[in-house]
């Protein structure tokens, strides 16, 4: 599966010939649905590790994993810029994405823009979900 992560379509479907080497950015959907991203220059490899719990880290602990996404770059820079940029996704973008669903990306994006920054600041994390505001040092019964 492949597809453009912002960069120009004739990079983003470049096909690595016989003899260079390729690098890949990969997402895998965790058996908890989040997603994690990462890049590598062996992919089978790298994929076989994860699913074998080798990998210490976010994965060892979330499988049976799925791989959802794959693409291939000419140079590890380019794959990193990417991993980079899909790990800023919202979750919505990235299974939007997943199912190929360019339209609905493209309007993410355009929603994304047209919010005012302290819109931004205020949105949860994509990691935690977390939406309220409460801080743990207050001591009145409403937070103990």
């Amino acid at each position: 599966m492949l597809a453009p992560l912002g960069l120009s379509l004739s990079k983003a479907f470049v096909t690595v010939g016989p003899g260079t080497m390729a690098f890949y950015v990969y997402m895998l959907r965790c058996v908890d649905y989040s997603y994690y991203v990462g890049h590598t220059d062996d992919l089978d490899h790298g994929i076989a590790q994860h699913h074998a719990g080798q990998i210490a880290g976010y994965t060892q602990n979330r499988r049976p994993l799925r791989l959802v996404f794959i693409q291939e770059f000419a140079t590890r820079e380019e794959a990193l810029s990417a991993e980079r940029q899909l790990k800023g996704w919202s979750r919505a973008k990235k299974e939007a994405m997943v199912v190929q669903n360019w339209e609905r990306v493209q309007q993410l994006v355009q929603n994304r823009n047209k919010e005012t920054p302290a819109e931004q600041i205020r949105s949860p994390s994509t990691t935690s979900g977390r939406t309220d505001t409460r801080t743990p040092e207050r001591k009145d019964k409403a937070y103990s």
